[in-house]
């Protein structure tokens, strides 16, 4: 196998960290996260439109590039090297295979599109802030109660009294974009306690009876929102409820494990540059403080190494700490024989 990078692949790499190094500064990342939608509007159409990143992985009969998830994956370790606060890993990775996966002939003709020219961003809405569950990244989401207690939590459907459509109801946490986003993936209970499942719905942004909330989060770069749904339309993703939701959620999560890994490797690439730089150029009594043995172990929060650190712990929270990450993947794997119910692996500490 040639696991060498493809002519394409390079030159994706190369066009984004130029344009990335002329318009993803720290400055412009601090000035983005300030903005009413949390990223720089304009910066994403140029991504959208001249790189045509959100739509890497989408195939070419929707409007996207008809690549893989590798490319994908290459176009976030260089966002990643910036901290560029995008809707690229809610709408790409996230919201957009779902839609892939189980929306309807009709609903990926209408939404896959714009999505893949960067019109449309999205955001997957997950009840009770379970995410990582949710992706299966740290358990199996077929043997968990990830998306709350039926009735007593999480978000409820019901059919409409018309007999078409749906109504939901409850809310939502740590919703990634979700306060920017004009489409929601909302997963909700329907069916009733005992016998509910948990499906996948389209709500459009603004709607009626829809309240979202941007909350303060460890890391700027990453907004997150609060959503709330009272009595709001909801459109259900695919033809009917037979949908395999938890497996096209665990497949989402393998592609977004992958990518956030390229993407942490970006950052840490990204923090080491910048910290060498930052040392060899500030000058304490004068002389470059990388000179000082004390300087070269730590830094002072005037530099945005800080932002880094910020950007991984906040990965943590969102998406599952490393320790669960590391034993679910080895359980999955079967590197030490079977997998408990909740999707750990038996006597392992990996």
């Amino acid at each position: 196998m040639d696991a060498a990078f493809t002519a394409e692949q390079d030159e994706i790499r190369r066009t984004l960290r130029d344009l990335l190094a002329r318009h993803g500064g720290p400055g412009e990342v601090r000035a983005a996260v300030r903005t009413p939608e949390g990223h720089d509007p304009a910066l994403w159409r140029r991504l959208a439109q001249e790189l045509g990143l959100p739509g890497l992985a989408l195939p070419q009969e929707y409007g996207g590039a008809g690549c893989t998830a590798t490319e994908l994956a290459l176009a976030c370790e260089e966002t990643g090297r910036t901290l560029l606060p995008s809707p690229l890993l809610a709408t790409a990775v996230l919201a957009a295979p779902l839609i892939a996966a189980l929306g309807t002939p009709a609903q990926r003709a209408g939404l896959l599109p714009r999505t893949a020219d960067g019109t449309l961003t999205a955001a997957l809405a997950v009840p009770g802030g379970s995410m990582a569950a949710a992706l299966g990244l740290t358990a199996d989401n077929r043997a968990i109660a990830w998306a709350g207690g039926g009735r007593a939590g999480g978000v409820q459907a019901r059919k409409s009294p018309e007999g078409h459509g749906w109504r939901l109801y409850g809310e939502a946490d740590r919703v990634l974009d979700g306060h920017s986003a004009g489409l929601l993936l909302v997963a909700a209970h329907t069916g009733g306690y005992p016998r509910s499942r948990t499906l996948l719905f389209l709500v459009p942004a603004p709607a009626e009876g829809l309240l979202r909330t941007r909350l303060t989060s460890m890391d700027e770069t990453r907004p997150l929102a609060r959503v709330e749904l009272r009595d709001t339309a909801a459109e259900l993703l695919g033809s009917d409820e037979a949908g395999d939701v938890c497996g096209a959620l665990a497949a989402t999560g393998r592609t977004a494990a992958a990518v956030l890994a390229a993407e942490a490797v970006g950052a840490a690439a990204g923090a080491l540059g910048r910290t060498v730089a930052y040392v060899k150029e500030r000058e304490q009594f004068g002389r470059a403080i990388g000179s000082f043995q004390a300087v070269k172990h730590r830094l002072t929060w005037e530099h945005e190494a800080h932002l880094y650190v910020k950007r991984a712990a906040a990965d943590e929270l969102l998406f599952g700490p490393v320790h669960r990450l590391r034993d679910h993947a080895a359980g999955q794997a079967g590197l030490f024989g079977g997998v408990t119910p909740d999707g750990l692996a038996h006597g392992v500490a990996v």
